[in-house]
């Protein structure tokens, strides 16, 4: 028996349905922060480190996305081999037990994203290259009740597809005539997905709907050729939704149970505080444009009320990247106000953090996604100084007002809040603060500086020292 199935029989006899996230208005006070580094999660050579350092940085949920085609039989064959599609016995999870082993151990929630390159004879054109062109809903459902009962109580929170208004994972996005066509295969996928969970005897399975990119089109030029085109988040929502562009709901489809809506509401090289002129990108500065979508789209029943966000992806790309990456000073600030956002809207349910390390760019170009808290070489940014303690400081007259979080507290504590004065070159003691019971805290200050920092002494004595943070 291995290590997750004995995991998995010692906790059976406690719950039979996976654990709910807290939703509604007090989101914001109980928010999960997720954690999510693929390549270094997967890679047993760099799992061990990887996983201590997110202890030490306060980590304490995870998101893994588990790829269909990775772990299924014959997974390059146009043709399904003869085997239980159910059977978790059947599949190679290999790749994914490891993480999700060591997450549990740890007391840690595990956020597992199912979603593609799919097998290829589970594609709706077995005979072309693609692996993301129409999902088999049907053989989805199967594969998602051998994932259930594989995993079972393991994972907290389960999730159908990542970013699937988006070309590089689900195809395709529209019909040649230009009308949204992922929509109604996300909605098919997710039904038989949530079905699947159910078949492996989770009676209440808590499941993610979305999990969308923030930006697309909702009509683009025709004819659409070829398959580089996303759908924006709010079209697609309500193609999911079967709501017309008034929000007006097809009686042939029913209401969709889901514990919250998915995003990964990445913001521009312009900050965290940018309005996109497309009404229908959502970033982290406009999550209303979501919430106020979801709330229509209740009130034509075509969902839940007051459905939470989950922001299960983000991350501010930083240099190298030379087009669209900020300093990597500016990113530790970027990341923190951000975080910020999400704590002070009442319907986030959870924010995020993509990768520990950037992405290695290809070649001679220094474009990459580099939203890691270590550049690619493995040295630190001042992101990863930042992350244990995140500082956001904005401006508000003649004084300054401060929000922090001191992530790898265990309880109440207290935080040195540091600022360097105008004319001083010296970093001085302000206030120390108490936190609350999950580690933040606020403080309005008069004092007038440049910049400031903060400091916390764990109890075993270890120090967390944030970099240099400016007001916005």
């Amino acid at each position: 028996m291995s290590r997750l199935s004995k995991l998995i029989c010692a906790i059976a006899v406690l719950s039979v349905s996976t654990v709910a996230f807290a939703a509604g208005a007090s989101a914001s006070s109980s928010q999960t922060t997720f954690f999510e580094s693929p390549g270094l999660f997967v890679n047993p050579a760099t799992r061990p480190a990887t996983i201590a350092t997110l202890q030490q940085l306060g980590v304490r949920a995870i998101r893994v996305e588990l790829a269909w085609h990775n772990v299924a039989p014959g997974a390059n064959s146009a043709r399904r081999p003869s085997f239980d599609p159910t059977d978790p016995a059947a599949y190679d999870w290999s790749e994914y037990d490891p993480v999700i082993e060591e997450a549990h151990e740890r007391g840690w929630r595990v956020l597992l994203t199912v979603t593609s390159p799919v097998p290829k004879w589970a594609t709706g054109n077995a005979r072309g290259k693609s692996l993301l062109y129409k999902p088999n809903a049907n053989q989805f459902r199967s594969f998602m009740t051998a994932v259930g009962r594989h995993y079972g109580p393991v994972v907290s929170l389960y999730s159908i597809w990542n970013e699937p208004n988006h070309h590089e994972f689900l195809e395709p996005q529209f019909n040649t005539n230009g009308t949204p066509a992922s929509p109604g295969i996300y909605r098919s996928l997710y039904t038989a997905g949530y079905a699947g969970l159910q078949a492996a005897g989770i009676a209440h399975p808590a499941v993610l709907i979305g999990e969308t990119a923030p930006e697309g089109e909702a009509h683009p030029r025709r004819p659409v050729r070829g398959p580089k085109h996303n759908v924006s988040p709010i079209t697609f929502m309500r193609g999911v939704l079967c709501l017309s562009p008034s929000y007006r709901r097809a009686r042939s489809c029913p209401k969709l149970t889901a514990t919250g809506w998915g995003l990964h509401p990445y913001a521009s090289i312009r900050g965290p505080f940018y309005i996109p002129k497309n009404p229908e990108t959502v970033t982290i500065g406009v999550l209303g444009r979501m919430t106020g979508a979801l709330d229509r789209a209740a009130r034509a029943g075509a969902i839940g009320s007051h459905l939470p966000l989950f922001i299960t992806e983000f991350g501010v790309i930083s240099t190298p990247n030379n087009q669209i990456g900020v300093p990597v000073a500016k990113q530790a600030e970027y990341q923190a106000i951000a975080e910020h956002i999400a704590y002070g809207n009442p319907r986030v349910a959870s924010f995020s953090q993509y990768l520990l390390r950037d992405d290695t760019p290809k070649g001679r170009s220094h474009v990459a996604f580099q939203t890691g808290l270590e550049y690619a070489n493995g040295n630190a940014k001042p992101l990863f100084s930042s992350f244990p303690v995140p500082l956001a400081v904005s401006r508000h007259g003649s004084s300054y007002a401060l929000w922090g979080l001191v992530r790898p507290a265990a309880g109440p504590t207290t935080v040195t809040v540091e600022a360097k004065r105008r004319g001083s070159s010296r970093y001085t003691t302000i206030a120390t603060v108490h936190t609350d019971a999950r580690g933040y805290w606020t403080l309005t200050s008069g004092v007038q500086a440049s910049s400031w920092r903060v400091r916390w002494t764990s109890p075993e004595g270890a120090v967390y020292k944030g970099p240099p943070i400016r007001a916005y």
